[in-house]
């Protein structure tokens, strides 16, 4: 009887490393009429973002090494005929020459992979075990090898992965490069820290807090939903980002954001940023990876998969990012409190708060928060920074009742060990089971409405006095940038008196009252009293407008210590 080979297997090679090529080649027993598929978005970023744009010359032979037909049907699909359980090679090429976390990198100086950009799926075969071989040319091969999947190389540039299924690949990127790197243990877990490019790296003080950052995360839920986690961190000029997986973390960060030599004992407001992103992305390892959204149990990587639950996964990260950083003891009272403002001053100074309801930008993140532009802000709302806010909320408010969000994350722990997953009702049925009440009015308010949060009522409650001022302002209500053609306007409020001169995003304001403009030009005249004449161009064609002196006030808030025994009871968990 014959048996199909139970491992399908992978190979990428880096020699067109210059020409920011990858080359893939894949050996498998083909299904009667085989079709392969590579994913449209990556998990975690809830984008289309169409990565078969990327191969190139995809090929295929049969066991004597004949040409076979290999037909492309769909964007992302090819089609293998008549091909009964023979043994296939099907290879190609893969651009890779995308720095973000998201996709794939390849030079001299780092060969980055996200396996969902780069391994062409077999449908009906998705759940068999995978080995990627990885083959570096002579002059890469020192090259240090960072990644979540289990791995061992046996000679010099020549590594050998194992994925369970290939759900479990192409959530494991991988990185080999020049690297600086640290293990280190957090509640019995072994953790493995790298960082590549430039860098000056204070190794030690990161080791020192990352340890506390981990230890605390994993206090906090009893357990890791992983045996070992390792952090990759590309340091550049001014990148920024992060994306989650169950067991790493791809992180890409200013270099000027890693500790310094000399770093204060309270890290730097640069240093902060870092550690609030590995923060952010290891606690994903729990909410988003771990506990889900029911319609995320199962991803289909060929189509949008929409949910109104972003505000809880991306939100009360975003809330415990923050906080786990104080309760670790990496950064004081005083530091957490100025972070915290600055979420509610973002929130506030975002006019389409008041268009747009959390559970709806959740829903719309395909369409409207990983495309931003010109009217994002007059139209939309971040279910980052909003359910951010919601979580707060949701805190102070299980506080006052005899529980905690910290209660409610463990149950969602609880629910996901026993194969519950969250969907509508959770955190309504959970609220319940935590404090007896009903919470349907209060959390329909949060999150289904555009009425202000009620930040002004729970923050006294826990000893932190709140005030709202408008000590800030926009001139004209333009969001305005100084450039060498003119004054760039970058965002225009639609309430502002700019706007309803007729104003717009991307103009380029050039005089005022027949002077040359500047910034700190239009800022005097917007104190003014009067209607001045204001000389623009919208793309090629010179404009003229006038304009009532008028400023926006931008919300700013004062959170102080009124009670710290208070207080404690809430950030000190």
């Amino acid at each position: 009887m014959f048996v199909l080979p139970i491992m399908l297997h992978y190979q990428i090679e880096f020699d067109d490393y210059r020409q920011h090529l990858a080359h893939v080649t894949l050996r498998f027993v083909a299904e009667p009429t085989q079709v392969l598929s590579l994913p449209t978005w990556i998990p975690g970023s809830y984008l289309i973002r169409e990565f078969a744009k990327h191969l190139e010359s995809v090929r295929a032979y049969d066991e004597e090494g004949r040409l076979l037909e290999i037909e492309k049907f769909e964007k992302n699909k090819w089609r293998l005929f008549n091909t009964d359980y023979e043994l296939i090679t099907v290879e190609y090429d893969v651009y890779a020459y995308d720095l973000s976390v998201r996709g794939a990198y390849v030079d001299q100086t780092r060969l980055y992979i996200n396996p969902a950009c780069a391994c062409l799926a077999l449908e009906g075969q998705e759940h068999k075990a995978i080995e990627v071989e990885i083959f570096l040319p002579p002059e890469l091969k020192h090259f240090q090898l960072a990644t979540g999947l289990k791995s061992r190389s046996l000679v010099k540039g020549r590594f050998t992965l194992e994925a369970d299924n290939y759900a479990q690949l192409i959530d494991s990127p991988f990185e080999l490069a020049e690297q600086t790197r640290f293990s280190f243990d957090a509640e019995g877990v072994a953790h493995e820290f790298v960082v590549s490019g430039k860098h000056a790296m204070n190794t030690e003080r990161m080791q020192q807090d990352i340890t506390k950052i981990c230890a605390t995360q994993i206090q906090m839920f009893g357990s890791a939903p992983f045996k070992d986690y390792t952090f990759m961190t590309m340091a550049t000029g001014n990148s920024y980002g992060g994306l989650e997986h169950p067991n790493s973390t791809s992180l890409i960060t200013p270099r000027q954001d890693l500790p310094k030599a000399n770093e204060p004992e309270q890290p730097s407001e640069d240093y902060q940023r870092f550690l609030g992103l590995c923060s952010h992305e290891y606690f994903h390892s729990w909410l988003v990876k771990f506990i889900r959204p029911e319609n995320f149990v199962n991803y289909d990587l060929n189509k949008e998969g929409y949910t109104s639950l972003l505000w809880i996964f991306e939100g009360f990260t975003s809330y415990y990012d923050d906080l786990l950083l104080l309760r670790s003891g990496v950064i004081d009272q005083e530091a957490y409190l100025k972070l915290l403002k600055s979420q509610i001053e973002r929130y506030l100074q975002n006019p389409g708060r008041l268009i747009q309801t959390v559970a709806e930008s959740s829903f719309d993140a395909w369409v409207k928060f990983y495309r931003q532009d010109e009217n994002s802000n007059n139209a939309g709302t971040s279910y980052y920074n909003k359910g951010c806010l919601v979580a707060l909320c949701l805190d102070l408010g299980l506080r006052l009742r005899g529980s905690s969000l910290d209660a409610l994350m463990r149950k969602l722990y609880e629910n996901a060990q026993n194969g519950i997953q969250v969907n509508q009702r959770t955190i309504y049925e959970l609220c319940k089971e935590l404090t007896g009440d009903s919470w349907i009015e209060q959390i329909n308010h949060l999150i289904n409405t555009t009425d202000e949060l009620p930040l002004d009522q729970l923050l006294p409650e826990f000893g932190i006095s709140y005030q709202v001022k408008d000590d800030k302002s926009l001139p004209f209500g333009l969001k305005l940038s100084d450039q060498a053609q003119g004054v760039l306007v970058q965002q225009a409020r639609r309430d502002s008196v700019g706007a309803q001169a007729g104003l717009s995003a991307h103009d380029v304001i050039i005089a005022i009252d027949g002077l040359k403009a500047s910034e700190k030009l239009l800022a005097s005249y917007a104190k003014q009293q009067g209607t001045f004449s204001v000389l623009a161009f919208r793309r090629d064609e010179l404009m003229q407008f006038e304009v009532n002196t008028a400023e926006i006030g931008l919300a700013s808030v004062e959170l102080k210590v009124a009670d710290q025994a208070k207080a404690e009871q809430w950030l000190k968990a």
